[in-house]
């Protein structure tokens, strides 16, 4: 047995020569492209303004980390050292990295399924939606390589959402303020085309809360102006991404909730999938307890327990997706009168 001492979890000098550094350059886009500012997206204020983004900023460092690594397990080291509020951000970037590094290699596609195997199995949530980011930045014929590993039928649509959010978030104008959809979306093969667009329209409901700034009232306001059919996605979209990304206090939340008004539980849905994904990882912060009371009405130990005991057995009879049905069981448990 090859004995694990600190040579052993030491970034090798390959993984930061030549070739790493080449795909790190290529593969990594700049800091800036992260900023509220060049996004366009509402500046909430300095404190609102700062957690965004170092959200896109520890999501590049992540991005980086693969894209760099010679193994797997390199990237790991690189982020063992971040804050726990943004340290899961980093892991969804290391899955977009880790994917397009797949992607483009010759040989078989490997990266993604050692790094879900290994150090981003805590993670698995936030490394699946980096796979759709990966998936939004590569051609189709790519897409396979690229998401070979994406094998879990129930979370598997994470990466739609990941694909979504990206979407969202660099092509604003289009996702968010012009309402494009995506229909008969052609990923998984085997899975109903029609629901893809609604995975989708979760990611873009966890964009829409970095666009308006971690705004509670700009956020319903974005997802208002949408279809009445899309709204409970995007609602809980942006549950989720308040409840693990944060942003605003109590009143804000309490604004949230009242806003999101028949959707409700759709929005405590989305808290309580990013409570589970927090304490799965053992990330929970102060900020994801917070936002479980108010829009799930609970602990975010309880919320993330009911999520865990609600999982399906598999598809419904009708061809529902587990994943769907999993959202829904989920969002009636949650249904609470909203004052």
């Amino acid at each position: 047995m090859k004995r694990q001492g600190l040579e052993s979890r030491r970034p090798s000098l390959e993984s930061t020569g030549f070739a790493g550094a080449l795909r790190r350059r290529v593969l990594t886009p700049p800091i800036s492209e992260t900023t509220v500012a060049t996004r366009g997206f509402h500046d909430g204020g300095p404190e609102a303004s700062a957690i965004l983004e170092t959200v896109g900023a520890t999501f590049l460092k992540g991005l980086s980390a693969a894209a760099e690594a010679r193994r797997v397990a390199d990237a790991d080291v690189a982020l063992a050292d971040l804050a726990p509020r943004f340290k899961g951000f980093a892991y969804e970037g290391a899955g977009m990295g880790f994917a397009l590094v797949d992607a483009l290699t010759p040989g078989r596609p490997h990266r993604v399924a050692e790094f879900l195997a290994g150090p981003g199995e805590p993670h698995v949530y936030m490394a699946y939606v980096g796979i759709g980011w990966a998936l939004a930045r590569l051609p189709r014929p790519l897409w396979r390589r690229a998401s070979a590993a994406a094998t879990d039928p129930l979370l598997r649509w994470l990466v739609l959402d990941g694909y979504g959010f990206h979407q969202a978030y660099f092509h604003t104008g289009d996702y968010v303020h012009a309402h494009q959809e995506t229909p008969a979306f052609r990923w998984p093969a085997d899975g109903p085309a029609r629901y893809a667009a609604r995975v989708i329209d979760q990611g873009i409901g966890r964009a829409c809360w970095f666009v308006a700034g971690a705004d509670p009232s700009g956020v319903a306001d974005l997802v208002d102006r949408f279809p009445a059919r899309r709204q409970q996605d995007l609602y809980s979209g942006v549950g989720l991404a308040v409840t693990y990304a944060g942003g605003c206090d109590d009143d804000g939340l309490r604004v949230l909730l009242r806003r999101s008004g028949e959707h409700a539980c759709h929005l405590a849905q989305g808290s309580a999938f990013a409570a589970q994904a927090r304490i799965r990882a053992g990330l929970l912060v102060p900020h994801t307890e917070r936002a479980t009371r108010v829009l799930c009405r609970m602990t975010a130990q309880e919320a993330g327990a009911v999520t865990g005991a609600l999982i399906p057995s598999g598809p419904g009879k009708d061809g529902t997706p587990a994943y769907e049905m999993w959202r829904s069981s989920i969002a009636a448990r949650l249904r609470v009168p909203v004052r």
